[in-house]
C-alpha cells in the first residue's frame, strides 16, 4: 500500500451531512484510482439515516486510493479517498485492503474537532466506533469481561468498573428513568440505533436475570443466526433510511401520548375546485391535485389555531410554540418512508405551494432529498388515500405535534340539501401530542380543515 504521508495527499474524510449523524454508507463510487477530479466534482453516493447523499471532493487532483469498498458503512471524521493534489501520475493502484487492516485512519475521526449536536449525545470519542456496539456478541463480551474484572478483584471497588466501560448512550427521559428504578446504565445492553439506550433496554434491565446467564447464553445467537431456509425466507439488513425510521416510529410512539380524531367529510366542491385550477393559467406547468388545497386548509386551520404548532421539550418541561410552518409531506419512496418538509409554508401562495410540492415529490421519488429538507418539520401530511386506504391512526413524525392522514376521495351516498345524493367524499384523521395538544384544540383544527374542504371558498373569508 503507497504511504499517504506525503504533503502532496490529501485525505477527504466522511462529512456530517446531516444533525446528529454518526455514520454513512458508501452506495457507489464514481471515481476510480488514477481518474482525474476537479473541485465539486461528485465522486461518490452515501446513505445516511436519512437520505442518500452525493459527495463532491473539495479539491483538484489524482485519485490515489479508496479507502473503502462500495457497501461499507464509514464513521463520519474517517478519511474515504485520498487524492493526490501535486498534478503528478498517479501510481499503480494497490491491491485493495479490508477495513479493519488500516487501524492508523481511525484515531482521526477522534480529533476531528466536531461538536455537539444532539442533547445527550456529545462528542464522547465513542461516537466514532459506535457500530461495533450493535452486535450482540460484542455486546455480551463487554458484559464478560466487566464480569471477570470484577470476579478476579475480589470485590474491588465500585469506581473502577465505569473506567473499563464507555459512556452509556441515551436521551434524558431514558437516563431519568434509569434513576427513578435505579439501574446503571453502564450495565445495560443497548438495541437503539447507534448503541443508544431505550427505554425498553432498561425495563429489561430491571427484569434481567444474573450475568452469568448472559454469559452462558452467549453461542446461543451464533447458532441461531443461519437456521432459516433461504428457499422460503429472504432476510433484509434494516439500515439507513428504515433502520431511522424505525427507531424514529418506535421513540415517538411510546413517548408521545397519541390522541386520533376522525371526520368524514363531502369534498365535492374542492374537486371541482381542483379541476378549476388546472384550466387557470397561474397553475401552468403546476401539479394541482387535492392534496394541494388540503395542505392550504391545513396551513389555515393552523394561523387560526396557532398552538397546535408546537413541541415539547422534555429537558427544559416546556411547550414550544413555532411562529413559523414547516409543513411536512410523508412519501414512499424505494428507500423507505421519509418526511421532507417545505420550509415556511404558510407564507406561499397557492402557485408557490403547488411548486413547492412538485418539487418535493419528484426530489423524493428520484432518492435526492437532502438531509436538511427533512429537518425542522412542525406539523405533517400523510396521503394514505393514494392506496386506496379510507383512513389510519397515523404516528407523529418526532418532534411535531400533530399528523393529518388523508384518505381516498370517493363518490358515495350523501346527504346533501336533504336529498340522498352521489358526492366525492373523504375521511379525515388528526393523530396530536396529548401533553400539548387537548381536545378541544384537535377538534378545533381538524373541523377547520374539514369545513375549508367542505366549502373551499372560506380558504378566502379565513385566510
Amino acid at each position: 500500500m503507497t504511504t499517504m504521508t506525503e504533503a502532496s495527499v490529501r485525505e477527504f474524510k466522511m462529512p456530517d451531512v446531516g444533525e446528529g449523524l454518526t455514520e454513512a454508507e458508501i452506495l457507489k463510487w464514481y471515481v476510480q484510482p488514477g481518474d482525474t477530479v476537479t473541485d465539486g466534482q461528485v465522486v461518490c453516493e452515501v446513505e445516511t439515516a436519512k437520505a442518500a447523499v452525493e459527495l463532491p471532493i473539495p479539491y483538484d487532483g489524482v485519485v490515489r486510493e479508496l479507502h473503502f469498498p462500495e457497501g461499507t458503512t464509514v464513521a463520519v471524521g474517517t478519511a474515504i479517498i485520498a487524492v493526490d493534489v501535486s498534478g503528478g501520475a498517479a501510481p499503480a493502484p494497490a491491491a485493495e485492503q479490508p477495513a479493519t487492516a488500516r487501524p492508523a485512519e481511525e484515531p482521526k475521526a477522534e480529533g476531528s474537532g466536531r461538536q455537539p449536536v444532539l442533547v445527550g449525545y456529545g462528542v464522547a470519542t465513542s461516537s466514532t466506533r459506535r457500530r461495533p456496539r450493535k452486535g450482540p456478541e460484542v455486546q455480551v463480551q463487554q458484559a464478560s469481561t466487566a464480569i471477570q474484572t470484577e470476579l478476579n478483584g475480589h470485590g474491588a471497588a465500585p469506581s473502577a468498573a465505569p473506567a473499563v466501560k464507555e459512556r452509556p448512550l441515551a436521551k434524558p427521559p431514558v437516563r431519568k428513568l434509569a434513576k427513578d428504578l435505579g439501574v446503571d446504565l453502564t450495565t445495560v445492553v443497548p438495541t437503539g440505533p447507534d448503541g443508544i439506550i431505550t427505554r425498553e433496554d432498561v425495563h429489561a434491565a430491571v427484569a434481567a436475570p444474573q450475568p452469568e446467564a448472559f454469559a452462558s447464553a452467549a453461542p446461543a445467537p451464533a447458532q441461531t443466526a443461519v437456521s432459516y431456509d433461504t428457499a422460503r425466507e429472504t432476510r433484509i439488513p434494516v439500515k439507513g433510511v428504515r433502520k431511522a425510521t424505525a427507531a424514529a416510529m418506535v421513540g415517538s410512539a411510546f413517548t408521545a401520548p397519541h390522541v386520533t380524531e376522525f371526520v368524514t367529510v363531502d369534498v365535492t366542491r374542492t374537486m371541482k375546485l381542483v379541476d378549476e385550477l388546472k384550466e387557470d393559467k397561474e397553475f401552468a406547468g403546476l401539479r394541482v391535485n387535492p392534496l394541494l388545497l388540503i395542505a392550504k386548509a391545513l396551513l389555515v386551520a393552523i394561523k387560526r389555531n396557532p398552538d397546535i404548532n408546537a413541541s415539547w421539550d422534555e429537558a427544559a418541561q416546556e411547550i414550544v410554540v413555532k411562529h413559523y410552518v414547516n409543513l411536512g409531506i410523508a412519501a414512499a419512496t424505494p428507500r423507505g418512508l421519509i418526511v421532507p418538509n417545505i420550509k415556511d409554508a404558510h407564507t406561499k401562495t397557492l402557485p408557490q405551494l403547488a411548486e413547492s410540492l412538485g418539487e418535493l415529490v419528484s426530489t423524493a421519488r428520484e432518492g435526492k432529498t437532502s438531509p436538511a429538507a427533512m429537518q425542522g418539520g412542525t406539523v405533517t401530511i400523510t396521503n394514505v388515500g393514494v392506496f386506496g386506504v379510507d383512513t389510519g391512526t397515523p404516528i407523529l413524525n418526532p418532534g411535531e405535534s400533530a399528523i393529518l392522514a388523508v384518505g381516498a376521495i370517493k363518490l358515495q351516498p350523501w346527504v346533501h340539501k336533504g336529498k340522498v345524493k352521489p358526492r366525492q367524499v373523504t375521511t379525515l384523521a388528526l393523530s396530536f401530542d396529548h401533553r400539548l395538544v387537548d381536545g378541544e384544540l384537535g377538534s378545533k383544527v381538524l373541523a377547520d380543515v374539514a369545513a375549508i374542504l367542505e366549502q373551499p371558498k372560506r380558504l378566502i373569508t379565513w385566510a
